[in-house]
């Protein structure tokens, strides 16, 4: 049965029905076939009571926040620090494209908000020191990635919800992993501006560093409130998700004075626009999580993998596969809430850690994101600096192969991802 509601949801895909409809059909699908007797008021009950939860507040939170910061002088303030600190190496536009997506990352938590405030920037800069059209658009594109996993980051939000693993140890988790995924690209950038002869820049002095921190002070201030308080205990993660607006507002209001107070209403409608997508979707996907549990998927999935003698090493990369197939068609909302509800048990039966795991699906979610045909940041990268889709494709595939050698080092070693957790909370 389970099979045939899997070809449903394919179809309904493939036939271009919304993706709250490819989650609530079959998930009405399944009450139909193996619960028929239960009363409809139970499907709403699910469907409002599983987006009825304080962590889910953290969504629109960060997304207001990314917005404003995205709008506003906070992105340009950080490129100016990082490129204080790193522009004077060869090819130093790229590794201040890494290290600016990263710093913008770590204060709004989402890879598309990156690349439409980088690509204002950084890429202009990145042509006129010399790097090619493609190589420059795919850096962009593809380091806008490591806002997946530097904290804060809606991924892990969202992750955390589905399966109760704790949003502070996966944060804790995202440092190390995102910085490593920012040294792969940083490696290819340095053969790059080697391969083409780019020269190193003169080194920036100390006042004029000094300069670019204290211009961005308040900037900076910001992913230093957010993780100082969670590790702290000062506050959880939803209560830093509201004090990051609070804090956006206050910069880009009144220390900033870029924005006015017609600015902020028109970005707050705009946010609220995509937060109500974000819950539909979550709201659909907490439905069909459920009648996936109740219809006992990865049961069957653990009996199926036990049957061809699969163990952990297999299992993963079979999550790596599916995911990546997923990525190149769904949003990565609705890839989180298709399939991590079957894998997930399936894989802690395996003794695979849940931050761990974690850190494997948000590292495909973003590599989802920079996939062809769909990827969600090919086509802001494309509107954003007015380029075609294809050339922006072009560019993003050689990075796309560095990100596979990242996901199987992440994948199969999982110190990686536990050693910042095991540090911080033992």
């Amino acid at each position: 049965m389970m099979l045939l509601i899997a070809l449903l949801g394919l179809l309904l895909l493939v036939a271009g029905f919304e993706m709250l409809l490819v989650l609530g059909i079959p998930a009405l699908a399944i009450k139909a076939a193996a619960f028929a007797g239960m009363p409809n008021q139970a499907l709403i009950q699910k469907l409002v009571g599983g987006i009825n939860h304080s962590t889910l507040l953290a969504i629109p939170f960060f997304v207001l926040a990314a917005n404003l910061m995205g709008a506003g002088r906070i992105a340009g303030l950080l490129i100016d620090v990082v490129r204080s600190l790193i522009g004077h190496t060869r090819g130093g536009m790229g590794h201040t494209a890494i290290g600016a997506s990263m710093a913008f990352g770590a204060v709004s938590g989402s890879a598309p908000a990156t690349v439409a405030a980088m690509g204002r920037t950084v890429y202009p800069q990145m042509r006129r020191e010399g790097f090619g059209d493609r190589f420059s658009l795919g850096l962009l594109v593809s380091s806008a990635e490591t806002a997946l996993l530097i904290p804060p980051s809606i991924t892990f939000i969202v992750y955390g919800w589905i399966t109760g693993t704790s949003i502070a140890r996966l944060f804790a988790g995202g440092l190390a992993v995102g910085a490593f995924l920012g040294l792969c690209f940083a490696l290819m950038v340095a053969v790059q501006a080697r391969r083409i002869g780019l020269s190193a820049a003169p080194r920036a002095g100390w006042r004029e560093r000094a300069a670019a921190i204290r211009a961005a002070r308040w900037a900076l201030g910001m992913p230093v409130i957010i993780l100082g308080g969670i590790y702290s205990g000062l506050f959880t993660p939803t209560e830093a998700a509201a004090v990051s607006v609070v804090y956006a507002i206050l910069i880009e209001t009144v220390l900033h004075r870029e924005l006015r107070a017609i600015d902020v209403l028109r970005i707050a409608e705009q946010s609220a626009v995509a937060t109500a997508v974000i819950f539909v979707l979550l709201g659909m996907g907490a439905l069909l999580s459920w009648f996936v549990t109740l219809a006992q998927l990865p049961t069957q999935v653990l009996g199926w993998l036990e049957a061809i003698d699969a163990g952990p090493v297999m299992f993963l990369l079979i999550v790596n596969a599916c995911f990546l197939l997923a990525g190149m068609f769904l949003d990565p909302n609705s890839a989180l809430l298709i399939l991590v509800p079957p894998l997930f048990p399936v894989a802690t039966a395996l003794g695979v850690d849940p931050v761990h795991f974690g850190m494997i699906v948000t590292l495909n979610i973003g590599l989802g994101m920079i996939t062809p045909p769909f990827g969600l940041d090919l086509f802001v990268a494309s509107s954003t600096l007015d380029k075609p889709v294809v050339e922006v494709v072009h560019g993003v595939l050689p990075f796309i192969g560095v990100n596979l050698v990242a996901l199987m080092v992440v994948t199969y070693v999982p110190a990686l991802s536990l050693f910042v957790p095991r540090l911080i909370y033992g």
